[in-house]
């Protein structure tokens, strides 16, 4: 039963809504408390806005798996490889650009791999967002052609208690710390410490390589979800269906966190039940409310034009600050007597948004990051006006 279901777009615009909008405060360091990750073990809302969004590429697979099987396996092959790879180089250049950045007053080229002056590895970061999804992607969509429905939730139920043996496994007496987890030596050994994240105070990368099962599997779950969906149609068994199987996840989440806690950084197997669980149960709300109550409106339509263009939008969300980085605009002298200055999106949060309440450097950050994201959901509603739909 091939029916269009308008909540799935709401659901995947408003992700990505989401996305940008936690990845674009005014200010790292002024942040209201439910916009941040959870330092390590938990969960806060910003840390169910990943998830949400790679379980509605699960949801897509869905619907557009069984039309490229029917075309063939050549046809099927060349697709998935194709988004996988122009996906992952996508968020490769994504990391890259703009291929240049000031340094003592002058641009120079931003090298592929360099040693600090403190004598520390540095260079272009491989992994990332678009990276994990690229691969995520390609992964669960071989995994469900090959295994379909069944195959896939056996494969994804062994790939869950498999990361947590091998967790355990390789280091018994502190297998979910920071230090502790096996995963960091094996990406350094991929790739290297200098293109490793640093920004939890060390080399560790929360997108790397080996943090990817779960993430697979959450896919996975979305693929199942849409299929079911597909099957059941727009009935009320289906969303009785989602709803209850919500509840039994998030159960099951909490707890499977006992022993193998929730954490989004290690992308832990309990982390992937839960936030599948709180996936069904919003999808299972917003089916109700839209496909069957006819809610629709201005908020509805707000988070459909994100969908409709959902990786150009993403991307284009990082492009645009990274290329308005290179104009600087003087903003007075640091206190070491060098030249300051101010990006155009930093200057606009400090002499705007940081200025509507400066007792309250949170509320300024949260302005510029709704600012920013009303910018974006312009470009999004003029290519959606023209009916321009980028795909990879």
């Amino acid at each position: 039963m091939n029916q269009r279901f308008y909540s799935l777009d709401v659901f995947r615009g408003a992700t990505v809504a989401l996305m940008i909008l936690v990845n674009n405060p005014g200010s790292w360091a002024h942040i209201y408390t439910p916009l941040e990750h959870a330092p390590w073990h938990g969960v806060t809302p910003t840390d169910l806005v990943f998830p949400f969004f790679l379980f509605a590429v699960g949801n897509a697979m869905a619907f557009v798996l069984p039309k490229l099987e029917a075309a063939g396996e050549s046809v099927f092959w060349k697709k998935v490889i194709k988004r996988t790879v122009m996906i992952f180089l996508i968020g490769l250049f994504l990391n890259w650009f703009p291929f240049i950045k000031w340094e003592d007053g002058h641009l120079v080229a931003k090298p592929w791999a360099y040693i600090t002056a403190d004598g520390k590895e540095a260079g272009i970061r491989i992994f990332g967002v678009l990276q994990r999804i690229a691969l995520c992607y390609g992964l669960a969509a071989v995994i469900a052609h090959f295994g379909k429905q069944k195959g896939a939730f056996l494969v994804g139920a062994f790939l869950l208690l498999a990361y947590w043996f091998i967790c355990v496994a390789a280091n018994p007496a502190d297998p979910f710390s920071l230090t502790g987890w096996f995963g960091t030596k094996i990406d350094l050994a991929l790739v290297g410490e200098a293109h490793i994240y640093k920004g939890e105070g060390s080399s560790f990368d929360p997108e790397g390589l080996m943090s990817i099962v779960g993430a697979v599997v959450q896919v996975i779950f979305g693929y199942l979800a849409g299929s079911y969906i597909l099957q059941k149609g727009k009935t009320a068994e289906m969303v009785n269906g989602l709803f209850v199987a919500g509840c039994v996840l998030i159960f099951t989440g909490y707890c499977w966190d006992m022993v193998f806690p929730i954490n989004k950084k290690i992308w832990t197997s309990s982390y992937t039940v839960y936030t599948t669980g709180l996936a069904l149960l919003i999808l299972s709300v917003l089916i109700y409310s839209i496909e069957f109550k006819g809610w629709k409106g201005w908020s509805t339509r707000f988070f459909d034009v994100f969908g409709k263009n959902a990786l150009f939008i993403f991307v284009m969300s990082g492009v645009l600050p990274r290329l308005l980085a290179l104009i600087q605009i003087p903003a007075g002298i640091t206190a070491d007597g060098k030249p300051n200055y101010l990006t155009p999106f930093a200057w606009f949060y400090e002499h705007v948004c940081k200025l509507i309440l400066p007792a309250e450097p949170r509320l300024g950050s949260l302005i510029y990051a709704i600012c920013f994201i009303t910018m974006m959901w312009s470009f999004a509603w003029v290519l959606d006006k023209k009916k321009i739909y980028i795909r990879v």
